[in-house]
């Protein structure tokens, strides 16, 4: 039977991140995506203009029409909005029989924020311990552990301040860092440091979401974890060197001929 993923998440018009990305991504590994919708934005490669949070309720009927049909083998979230949608999936997450690898997507690229201030404790209190991974990125790292992020070593403290909200695994990533691109995976009580090339370019556009949904995918075709992530940052780094140069402004990753050494994707 196919492996199916499973992203609940908000909606880039664009086609460069948010939902629209995870289902690329998903495809590009030949696993069945689902989906399902928790906020609307106005966006392209230069800006986000508004952001439409929906019903929470609404965002539970989606979630429900779906397990009771097609119940995937992983899921991830993406950009939630508030704490009443936030809320409501961690309530569901408590009875989830799959793994969950939760991106925060706080901020999007062109800075915009995609949380609320009072959606923080709820992602940290009830969302992290439902968490199989969670994915944040220098900017949520720093504000999720409360500490400023520089170099690898506070990566690191960072990820073991993170899981101490629950979440069982933790990826800190570094692409904005100095140099190399470095993520730190905290996992079975240790940091393993996975560094990959740094490409020189503007184009980054949905990064985050790939790698997540990447991760996500290979996840719910049976992968361990730690290989999980380390083809998925293969794959992110091919996406941004090839991206296809779309839009004047932060364009996206390349989700149609990215490729990762283990599979040949």
């Amino acid at each position: 039977m196919i492996p199916v993923a499973l992203t609940i998440a908000g909606s880039d018009p664009s086609g460069g991140a948010g939902l629209q990305a995870d289902l690329k991504t998903f495809h590009q590994y030949g696993v069945y995506g689902t989906s399902v919708v928790t906020l609307l934005t106005v966006q392209n490669t230069q800006a986000v203009s508004a952001v439409q949070f929906l019903d929470s309720d609404f965002v539970l009927a989606q979630l429900d029409a779906v397990l009771g049909d097609i119940p995937p083998t992983a899921a991830k979230t993406g950009a939630l909005g508030n704490a009443a949608i936030i809320e409501a999936i961690a309530e569901r997450a408590k009875s989830f029989s799959f793994p969950l690898v939760v991106d925060p997507v706080m901020v999007s690229k062109h800075g915009a924020a995609l949380i609320d201030d009072d959606a923080v404790d709820a992602f940290t209190l009830k969302l992290l311990p439902n968490a199989f991974l969670v994915t944040p990125n220098l900017q949520e790292a720093a504000k999720l552990a409360s500490l400023e992020i520089t170099d690898v070593h506070s990566m690191e403290k960072a990820a073991v301040a993170i899981a101490r909200f629950g979440a069982e695994n933790v990826l800190v990533k570094g692409g904005n860092l100095d140099g190399d691109a470095v993520d730190v995976l905290w996992t079975e009580g240790q940091t393993l440091v996975l560094p990959a090339p740094h490409v020189d370019t503007r184009n980054t556009h949905g990064t985050g979401c790939v790698l997540s949904a990447a991760i996500t995918a290979r996840i719910a075709k049976g992968e361990d974890l730690v290989v999980a992530v380390k083809a998925a940052k293969q794959f992110i780094t091919s996406a941004i060197r090839t991206n296809p140069g779309l839009g004047s402004g932060i364009g996206p990753v390349n989700l149609h001929g990215a490729t990762d050494e283990s599979h040949g994707y």
